[in-house]
């Protein structure tokens, strides 16, 4: 058996534009998921994550490359052929038939017996915790059930890869939050592969093993959400994976995986984690995320601190947003309200001076996009 579940193999997909021209959906898109893995595509609207997964679904065939699945070339297999199933955003049930009918509708159709379908359903449904509402029709339940019900019509075949399509995108915040641990729970519980697709990056963050991030059809790093988050390869990933604040300079020193890059708005050098693929005389992008700045009364460290002024401050619960000027950059930082207070002193406010702090370890220098 290959380690990995599905794999896509430099694959492209071009579609005809109404001007006669092409366009790229999917531009050399090669990456591998591995057996039993919670894997996710993540990007904006038309980035080709949508298309990758239609491809290993069967819905789309590669114009260039292949799509393997088990091993086996599977980019021009039709999809009731592939061993796949679909979870898609609007649930796709059908409206006159009751949650039983919707989940034992796909083994009808395999010709599986009576009390082999009854013991089938009943245990994706007990999966999906919907077990009691085999009776009820589509319309008589709320958008979460719905959306457990089309996950139950799915897993009741036990395919080998679950494949989701923004699956928590009509539900509200609150029941989405939730629902996400629900599915990271119920993959771990079948074991299987679950390709998931979505455009909510805290989503991605919460549920994936492994993430790949991707933009104008092409993946710009794969790695799990700790790696995404924390070590972003480029501008473009730590700017849509949570938030950044980022300047610009040129790479003056490079030893032992630290650079120094000297930032003309603040006329100074910064010091920081380099990137692999940056190099002495380079122009880059130093990104540093709002709540790794620290904040004080007087100055940190020799290098990598700066006066600045609070120009804006929100209160917002967990933690106290600012944004701090120094010398024309204004810098969002994120402050963690540890103590509970009224008392004002406890607050930065506008027009205070404070010395902010970045930790080389915490400021990350990329290549500019």
């Amino acid at each position: 058996m290959s380690e990995f579940t599905v794999e896509l193999r430099d694959v492209v997909k071009r579609f005809p534009t109404p001007e006669g021209g092409e366009v790229f959906a999917v531009n050399h898109v090669t990456l591998q998921i591995r057996n039993g893995e919670f894997f996710s595509m993540l990007g904006s609207s038309g980035c080709g994550k949508t298309t990758s997964l239609r491809m290993v679904a069967g819905f789309e065939w590669p114009t260039e490359g292949e799509v393997y699945i088990e091993g086996r070339a599977m980019g021009h297999t039709p999809p009731f052929k592939r061993p796949v199933n679909t979870v898609f955003q609007n649930y796709a049930l059908f409206q006159h038939m009751t949650v039983y009918q919707n989940v034992a509708f796909g083994l009808e159709m395999e010709g599986a017996g009576k009390q082999e379908i009854a013991r089938r359903v009943g245990h994706a449904l007990e999966m999906v915790q919907m077990t009691g509402m085999e009776r009820r029709y589509p319309k008589q339940m709320s958008g979460g059930q719905q959306q457990r019900i089309a996950l139950a019509r799915a897993i009741v075949k036990t395919p080998n890869v679950l494949l989701l399509d923004e699956p928590l995108g009509a539900l509200d915040l609150k029941l989405r939050k939730e629902m996400q641990l629900e599915l990271k729970a119920l993959q771990q519980k079948l074991g299987i592969t679950f390709v998931y697709v979505t455009h909510d990056q805290e989503e991605a963050l919460t549920m994936s093993d492994r993430i790949a991030v991707m933009s104008q059809g092409k993946v710009m790093q794969m790695g799990t959400p700790v790696e995404i988050y924390e070590r972003p390869n480029c501008k473009f990933v730590a700017d849509f994976i949570g938030t950044s604040n980022f300047m610009e300079g040129g790479v003056k020193s490079l030893e032992n995986g630290r650079a120094s890059v000297f930032v003309p708005i603040l006329n100074a050098e910064v010091t920081g984690y380099a990137a692999e693929n940056v190099s002495v005389g380079d122009e880059v992008a130093i990104s540093i995320r709002p709540e790794k700045i620290r904040l004080a009364d007087k100055a940190g460290l020799t290098q990598n601190c700066f006066e600045g002024t609070v120009v804006t401050t929100s209160y917002i619960g967990s933690d106290t947003r600012l944004h701090v000027d120094i010398n024309g950059l204004t810098l969002k930082v994120w402050e963690q309200n540890k103590i509970s207070s009224l008392d004002p002193a406890a607050y930065y406010t506008v027009g205070q001076k404070v010395w902010l702090t970045l930790f080389p370890e915490n400021t990350l220098v990329l290549p500019k996009d």
